[in-house]
């Protein structure tokens, strides 16, 4: 079955097509994750028997993906991935409360709601994803949440973005993914929608921002 968790209180806009969206990643953007996520990473290192390189495990994962990462070493150790990625899931997930949010994370979510901008998410989380949007109080600022176990394929395929743009009838000009990572803005340019990302880039369609605070800042310019 399909873990969508969709919000069903109506939009402000319903001509949604007119309106801006955005669709946000978690880790590193929204949620300060890394380090439960390398502390989960660490602890499945440990239990297989193999060396933890932390600051060269973080610099991996940010430019692939943790699932990437075991499906590697793996095959380096012989050593099954779905088991330590299992192993890896329920090691996160007593890892909740390490969560934090993202400086301004809140406040720029309320903003875009108040600005009447349609918001959703796009993540390689599991549905552990939506304990902790619920736990920080952020699940009711999401039309849809889509996690790893939706059963869209990974970023960068557009495959969920294409969904949710149909679904809800998104104009691609006005719509954002909003990420942390290369691979986030792949994703975006995959999907023909625009990114706002921490990482410069030579996609076009991307504008780089230091903190969560300058995304208004980007809206002022175009008005």
């Amino acid at each position: 079955s399909l873990a969508i968790f969709t919000n069903t209180l109506p939009t402000e806009n319903e001509g949604a097509n007119m309106t801006r969206a955005f669709i946000w990643d978690l880790d590193g953007t929204l949620l300060d994750s890394y380090d439960a996520i390398l502390a989960g990473i660490e602890e499945t290192y440990t239990h297989y028997g193999l060396d933890f390189d932390r600051e060269g495990i973080h610099a991996y994962i940010l430019r692939h993906s943790v699932q990437k990462l075991l499906e590697t070493v793996a095959v380096e150790k012989g050593l099954n991935a779905e088991e330590m990625n299992r192993f890896r899931g329920q090691s996160l997930q007593e890892k909740n409360a390490q969560i934090k949010l993202m400086d301004g994370a809140k406040t720029i979510l309320a903003w875009a709601q108040e600005a009447g901008i349609q918001q959703f998410v796009y993540t390689h989380k599991g549905d552990n994803a939506f304990t902790i949007l619920r736990d920080l109080g952020l699940e009711c600022y999401f039309t849809e949440i889509l996690t790893s176990q939706s059963g869209f394929a990974r970023k960068p395929n557009p495959e969920a973005a294409t969904y949710l743009l149909d679904k809800y009838q998104l104009n691609p000009e006005k719509t954002y993914y909003i990420g942390d990572r290369t691979l986030d803005v792949e994703f975006a340019q995959n999907s023909g929608i625009q990114s706002i990302n921490f990482l410069e880039s030579s996609y076009e369609g991307n504008q780089r921002i230091q903190e969560l605070a300058d995304i208004p800042r980007i809206f002022e310019a175009e008005e």
